[in-house]
């Protein structure tokens, strides 16, 4: 990817639920792989015209153990897998073809957590005891399909607990596949509870990964572990919070304020990081105004 910052999207779900689809599956937006892909299209746009240079899959809930629930053979999720790649490579030339300028676009395989599949909040809490042989087993045909299909980074997002990211990372290295790890943090530790330094000094050795951060967050919080990151791993910083607001699993929806900082972004830029953008309840408005933002500081 390119050596200057790089304006990453928002979230994708965000995009399209307000365009009135339903997302209240255990699916997500994985759902529309099968039943909607011209609007997953269409939200890619969306934020590549709003400055993204980024488009992430929609492949973040899809897993096979969870479309095999909702009745799709194997042959079926990884059809829908490479397609969620094939729609951001569709929305990227479409996107290029009606700006015709040169600028870098890249599209980044979205890998979710296992606790995501669970549909129950776990990937906020990190609560779940699986070892890490069974979390390699789980990612590894997702990671695979990703890359076959021609994703030009993986994008290991939300990441709450070290087994996960230790499972990850032996992955990416195995593969020798260019990712970035992007982990969930409450205050300055995983949502599991487990210190960030341990995360650092994991991604530290591991020569695909070419970003470590944190996503899915407090804007307060993703932004203090910018620095930490830097120094701790050695490597680019990605950083892409969600707006503010709280998800509760209960409830499913989101609760309280939210809101992004322009100067927090300038902050951001200035403690390392290299990747910037939004995650969940961050939309095409605020990708624009961090694309202003890193554009002036370049």
């Amino acid at each position: 990817m390119a050596q200057r910052p790089v304006v990453l999207d928002g979230g994708l779900a965000t995009q399209l639920e307000s365009k009135g689809h339903d997302l209240s599956s255990a699916l997500w937006s994985a759902r529309l792989l099968r039943d909607d892909p011209e609007a997953i299209v269409e939200a890619h746009r969306t934020f590549f015209a709003a400055g993204a240079e980024v488009a992430t899959t929609a492949s973040y809930q899809a897993t096979y153990e969870g479309f095999a629930r909702a009745g799709l053979t194997g042959d079926e999720t990884t059809r829908l897998l490479r397609r969620s790649v094939a729609l951001a490579q569709q929305a990227r030339e479409q996107q290029e073809a009606a700006t015709a300028d040169s600028r870098d676009r890249f599209v980044a395989g979205s890998v979710g957590p296992y606790g995501a599949m669970l549909a129950g909040g776990e990937e906020y809490s990190g609560d779940y005891r699986v070892p890490v042989k069974t979390l390699r087993a789980f990612h590894r045909p997702r990671l695979e399909v990703l890359l076959d299909a021609g994703a030009d980074v993986l994008a290991l997002e939300t990441i709450p607990q070290l087994a996960e990211v230790e499972a990850l990372l032996e992955e990416v290295d195995r593969l020798g596949a260019a990712a970035w790890l992007s982990v969930s943090v409450d205050g300055a530790r995983l949502r599991s509870g487990e210190p960030l330094e341990e995360v650092w000094a994991m991604a530290h050795d591991v020569p695909a990964l070419v970003a470590v951060g944190v996503n899915c967050s407090t804007p307060d919080d993703a932004g203090a572990a910018v620095a930490p990151a830097r120094t701790g791993s050695g490597k680019a910083v990605v950083v892409y919070p969600n707006s503010g607001e709280r998800w509760d699993a209960e409830e499913r929806c989101w609760v309280g304020r939210g809101g992004l900082d322009p100067e927090a972004v300038t902050q951001w830029l200035d403690d390392g990081a290299r990747l910037v953008g939004g995650c969940c309840r961050v939309g095409p408005a605020a990708i624009e105004q961090i694309a202003v933002t890193v554009h002036a500081l370049a």
